[in-house]
């Protein structure tokens, strides 16, 4: 299995800045792979929340994950401050592949990098639907 490339910032469309916490922190002195993926999902979300195409008490559509991964570069580790970089890497019918970056600090390179899947379903059905025209949009701008 071949190493993926290890991103730069401009590889990413929008950013979030995330604060790490003392309690992401394992017992190895660096943060804990499994806070990842809460990043993913904060700077994913956020993005969509900012950008008016998600509305996670009413919306009658709801992003399900499916499917996520990560390569590691580099440690952080309590008190870095992480920018989590989002893209949208493929858009489909009910479903979009996000690219995430997760910088320490003013590094240019990225700590982190990975996917996250998510299917778009009805709030009520969790049955798959078209993406709704506000999320298509706030996607294909993010769109690389």
């Amino acid at each position: 299995m071949s190493r993926p490339q290890r991103p730069v910032r401009a590889d990413y469309a929008a950013f979030t800045t995330i604060s790490t916490r003392w309690s992401d922190n394992d017992i190895y002195g660096h943060v804990n792979n499994s806070v990842y993926y809460f990043w993913f999902d904060t700077a994913v979300n956020e993005y969509l929340i900012r950008a008016g195409a998600l509305d996670i008490h009413a919306g009658d559509t709801i992003g399900l994950v499916v499917e996520t991964g990560c390569a590691y570069f580099a440690p952080t580790a309590f008190p870095d401050i992480i920018h989590a970089g989002v893209r949208v890497d493929h858009v489909g019918t009910s479903s979009v592949r996000y690219g995430v970056g997760l910088f320490a600090n003013d590094d240019a390179h990225a700590a982190a990098a990975g996917h996250f899947t998510h299917v778009y379903v009805g709030r009520e059905s969790r049955r798959p639907v078209p993406l709704p025209d506000g999320l298509r949009t706030a996607l294909e701008a993010i769109r690389r």
